[in-house]
């Protein structure tokens, strides 16, 4: 008898299905409907797994949950599910993406409302805009370093030259006091500071720089530059256009005392007179140098052409 039940209920709840997905008639259901014409119209776990671009792990993981199970399982007990269900797998997935948690997104999906969705795609829709920002922050930084090393790379490092160079964005630090006996080192540190308390938000991962004024340069004391600054594409500050006296060597921070004394040489002798500050920079450094002593330095003096 209860056999028989069993049956009854089985086959009720079939037209049931049927009714719901289909829109069918039970009366209208063929007498010779097997598993295959059940099946109908349903995924394989695969299909959905691929539609909705996850594993079939993770569609095992949401049934387990109660986020995502199968409409109906086979014969075989495979999982088979309805179109319909591709749309809110897919927002569960891409959910997961943004990082929320899938504990949160399974109390979101089992209480969903309209009210409910609105709030978390508007909060989702600022986070991605939010991380959109750090992307093109961290893509604005990468390109920038990428091209100072490529710079470096193309350099003739024996030759010194006259030319000129285009106008650049930078953000330059607070003049440098070594009265008091502060170090290169915390004048760094202090720049750093600087630049942190003006900006919060601001990348500090940008070349840092030197700037020696045209006096210090003149009367030859170019051992700490008078100010820091970044190389940072956007920055209120700007490195002149104009022409410049540039030449390169290798060591380590500051040692430059043999360029420069090469430099004021070369233009001794080319009768070129400095106008305006010098420029100290380090396109291959710790960024894509392994031996400190070995780091490209950069001289540009900004000079006046007869």
């Amino acid at each position: 008898m209860n056999s028989a039940m069993d049956e009854k209920n089985g086959e009720d709840l079939k037209k049931s299905t049927l009714t719901l997905r289909y829109g069918m008639n039970p009366t209208e259901e063929p007498e010779d409907l097997d598993e295959e014409a059940v099946r109908n119209g349903l995924l394989s776990i695969g299909e959905l797994a691929k539609f909705a671009r996850i594993t079939r792990t993770a569609l095992i993981h949401y049934d387990n949950m109660g986020l995502v199970s199968p409409v109906e399982r086979g014969d075989n007990n495979y999982r088979y599910y309805s179109p319909h269900q591709v749309t809110v797998t897919n927002l569960i997935s891409t959910l997961q993406q943004l990082e929320v948690p899938l504990k949160d997104i399974t109390g979101l999906i089992n209480h969903r409302t309209p009210e409910k969705m609105i709030s978390i795609f508007s909060e989702q829709s600022a986070h991605i805009v939010r991380q959109i920002e750090k992307l093109l922050s961290a893509q604005k930084l990468l390109l920038t370093l990428k091209g100072v090393i490529e710079g470096g790379l193309s350099v003739e490092e024996e030759k010194i030259e006259v030319g000129w160079n285009e106008e650049e964005s930078i953000l330059i630090g607070p003049q440098i006091d070594y009265s008091d006996g502060t170090s290169i080192e915390e004048a760094l540190l202090n720049f750093y500071k600087h630049c942190h308390a003006m900006d919060e938000d601001l990348d500090l991962n940008y070349p840092v720089w030197a700037i020696y004024s045209e006096e210090r340069v003149k009367r030859g004391d170019w051992v700490g530059p008078d100010k820091f600054y970044f190389k940072m594409p956007g920055a209120p500050d700007r490195k002149p256009a104009g022409m410049y006296v540039t030449g390169c060597t290798r060591g380590y921070y500051g040692q430059s005392d043999a360029l420069y004394k090469k430099l004021m040489a070369y233009m001794e002798e080319n009768g070129l007179e400095i106008c305006g500050p010098t420029y100290e920079t380090y396109p291959l450094n710790e960024i894509s140098i392994s031996n400190p002593y070995n780091y490209l330095m950069r001289i540009s003096i900004s000079v006046k052409v007869p």
